[in-house]
């Protein structure tokens, strides 16, 4: 599962790094994704222990 978790959260990251360089986000949906991408990060993260 924690491998799965890393994969979301880069491919959020990179999501929205992608759709801002192109115009295609707003500063509100962008912070939407980042937040899925962190608490996928924190779920990873609270899992190896």
């Amino acid at each position: 599962m924690p491998r799965e978790n890393k994969a979301v959260c880069l491919a959020m990251g990179v999501a929205v790094v992608v759709l801002s360089t192109m115009k295609q986000i707003d500063a509100d949906t962008a912070v939407t994704i980042l937040g899925i991408g962190v608490a996928c990060a924190g779920i990873s993260l609270l899992e190896q222990k």
